[in-house]
């Protein structure tokens, strides 16, 4: 499946936005994500959120290569 991000015009009918085609459960666990990695940066007062965020980015598409080459 390829990632469409939010285009800003969400729809809430039916199962997915008409937008984007995300479901709305994507939509919401995406959002989850994203507020509780503002949470992390706002409680650090990190000085340079572009960097801890750059560095999440990282970690997670190491470990989606290892996952799959585990496959």
């Amino acid at each position: 499946m390829l990632f469409k991000p939010c285009i800003g015009e969400c729809t809430e009918e039916g199962t997915h936005c008409v937008s984007c085609g995300r479901s709305h459960k994507e939509i919401a666990e995406t959002n989850n994500i994203v507020k509780d990695l503002l949470s992390i940066a706002q409680k650090m007062e990190y000085e340079n959120p572009e960097e801890f965020l750059n560095f999440v980015s990282r970690i997670v598409m190491f470990n989606l290569r290892i996952a799959q080459n585990d496959h």
